[in-house]
């Protein structure tokens, strides 16, 4: 799990009690507060006991199942059944330090209708009438008008992600500087070499790259924005480790793209397609989280116009971009339709002056309005 994760939640259990398993088969998957971690069995045999039920926190090293190795494959693909485990009363988990734990009930499959034991509330309103409350694990994905709320307990890695925005607001001096960047040039240019480029490289061009180019630029002209404070002191980074932040469907995830300061075009759109497929199919590691030098993320794809972004600690500087628009804007003597983003780069105002955050923000304004600066290196 990590050296930082002591415990976690059973999400799910992919196999029952009474069921056949192969060694690195999947039997479950635990969520953390970083990410949601399958369970490998470790040696092939017929589950006869979990330790745990669903919703239940288990600690790193405690007891999770029991199997029986002894027993063989099924034929024909049929699991063998254990009634007498199954039919077992369900007993509290036991400690790692107990010698004989006595058998638990099989996991309960997650509820889908409303839990039973629904509490009336004090009528609210004028009309005198009342709201009735439910809790559930999952939330409910529509408002349908009933008085009706529904309690649902805070994920693990939603605890997390609050505990550490909040840190950064409390612990950062955090400042926002903002800019727009004209894209009709760079969008120009990646519809001229896109067949081209993914003819070569597999992978479409995208604006991250972009932008992920242009920040490696104005990262190595103000390496403080790569710095952070520890303990009182500035450390300088001689690397740049990019984070890039992802929405899952159990919250947002960064992952880091590591040593990427001599990365091209094509290295970015790569290693950020992998990233994202690993986002979709529930595959990010502890691994992929950790580190990250300096952040991008992007609320344009889901059509934001301009934000404020929070510092991902211990970070010191996070870049947002934004959705690109048509809007009316200046250009030599004229007034002319041009696709603009607007930018923003919140800063740890304790590390980074005020000059050095607004010529990094000019710096990507200008690499990615003129992809010469970055395709020649000037």
């Amino acid at each position: 799990m990590g050296d930082s994760i002591t415990e976690g939640v059973v999400e799910s259990y992919v196999k029952n009690v009474g069921e056949y398993v192969g060694a690195d088969e999947v039997v479950a998957r635990i969520e953390t507060d970083k990410v949601t971690v399958d369970i490998l069995s470790q040696h092939a045999g017929v589950i006869t006991k979990y330790f745990a039920e669903e919703g239940d926190v288990i600690e790193v090293g405690g007891q999770f199942l029991e199997i029986d190795t002894d027993a063989k494959a099924p034929e024909g693909g049929a699991a063998p059944q254990a009634p007498a485990a199954a039919a077992a009363p369900p007993t509290p988990a036991p400690t790692p330090a107990a010698a004989a734990p006595q058998a638990a009930a099989p996991p309960k499959p997650a509820p889908t209708a409303a839990p039973a034991a629904p509490q009336k509330a004090a009528p609210a309103g004028g009309d005198g009438s009342s709201i009735t409350s439910q809790t559930a694990k999952k939330a409910p994905t529509e408002i349908t008008g009933a008085r009706m709320e529904t309690r649902v307990k805070m994920s693990r890695m939603r605890q997390t992600i609050s505990r550490r925005l909040k840190e950064a607001q409390n612990t950062n001096a955090l400042l926002t500087t903002f800019n727009e960047i004209d894209m009709g040039d760079y969008m120009d240019m990646r519809k001229e070499v896109q067949d081209a480029f993914v003819k070569k490289h597999g992978v479409k061009l995208g604006f991250m790259s972009a932008f992920m180019k242009a920040s490696v630029a104005a990262l190595k002209e103000q390496p403080v924005v790569n710095a952070v404070i520890d303990d009182g002191d500035m450390v300088y980074r001689d690397f740049i480790d990019i984070s890039t932040a992802v929405s899952t469907p159990t919250g947002l995830v960064v992952p880091v793209l590591r040593n990427v300061g001599d990365y091209g075009f094509a290295d970015f759109e790569r290693g950020l397609g992998d990233l994202a497929g690993k986002a979709r199919d529930g595959k990010i590691t502890l691994e992929d989280l950790a580190g990250g030098t300096f952040t991008i993320t992007n609320g344009g794809v889901f059509g934001s116009m301009m934000g404020t972004p929070i510092v991902n600690m211990p970070q010191s500087a996070i870049l947002g971009m934004h959705a690109t628009k048509v809007r009316p804007v200046v250009k030599g003597s004229q007034i002319v339709a041009r696709p603009v983003m607007y930018v923003a780069l919140t800063y740890d105002h304790r590390i980074i002056d005020g000059r050095e955050a607004v010529l990094f923000l000019r710096k990507i304004k200008e690499c990615v309005e003129d992809p010469k600066q970055l395709l020649f290196d000037i």
